[in-house]
């Protein structure tokens, strides 16, 4: 088996039938994964009502350039912390590097040089994130419930929150409606 690293930098899909409401149809960009436990942002969803704009004047920032797109639900894990997922190409106080696909920014620097139109060229916004501890996302991989897949910077940022999910299998080859939501047994 491989180190339990190796889903940094890759997209988790919920299956069918996951079992947990929070997580139907869920992509997860997976930004760390270890031995203490993983960390994901969730890309699949927005928030109704919520816009950049909103969130940028909750902090008085001036949204000055910066569209008003919305904020995505990143998980149901402190869901009034917010997060960056951004290009490589923009560095800040927290900044952390994903596997040298994207980076990760939590704190409000990366908010303010996007609204003064100095902050990454691609970016999304989330608010709470997917976290698992010790060993407990490895455990869940072994049965019915994720999928993993390579990241292709593509579904971050040029996909549609809503079209994440059925891009995101299509990516790997699988059409999501074939997909049962129970196995069988022998």
């Amino acid at each position: 088996m491989e180190s339990p690293a190796y889903l940094t930098g890759q997209f988790l899909l919920a299956m069918p039938g996951i079992g947990d409401p929070r997580f139907e149809h869920a992509v997860i960009a997976m930004c760390a994964h270890d031995g203490e436990g993983a960390l994901g942002i969730g890309i699949g969803e927005t928030i109704d009502g919520l816009g950049l704009h909103d969130l940028l004047r909750q902090f008085d920032i001036d949204p000055g350039e910066a569209p008003d797109v919305p904020v995505h639900f990143g998980g149901p894990v402190e869901p009034r912390r917010g997060f960056v997922v951004h290009s490589t190409d923009w560095g800040g106080q927290d900044t952390i590097d994903v596997a040298g696909r994207w980076a990760l920014s939590g704190t409000i620097d990366v908010l303010r040089a996007i609204a003064e139109g100095k902050g990454p060229s691609r970016w999304l916004v989330a608010l709470g994130y997917a976290g698992w501890g010790e060993g407990q996302l490895d455990e869940e991989l072994t049965r019915h419930g994720w999928f993993n897949t390579a990241a292709h910077t593509g579904l971050l940022y040029d996909v549609a929150a809503d079209d994440r999910w059925v891009k995101g299998f299509a990516a790997a080859g699988i059409d999501p409606r074939m997909l049962a939501s129970s196995t069988g047994t022998a």
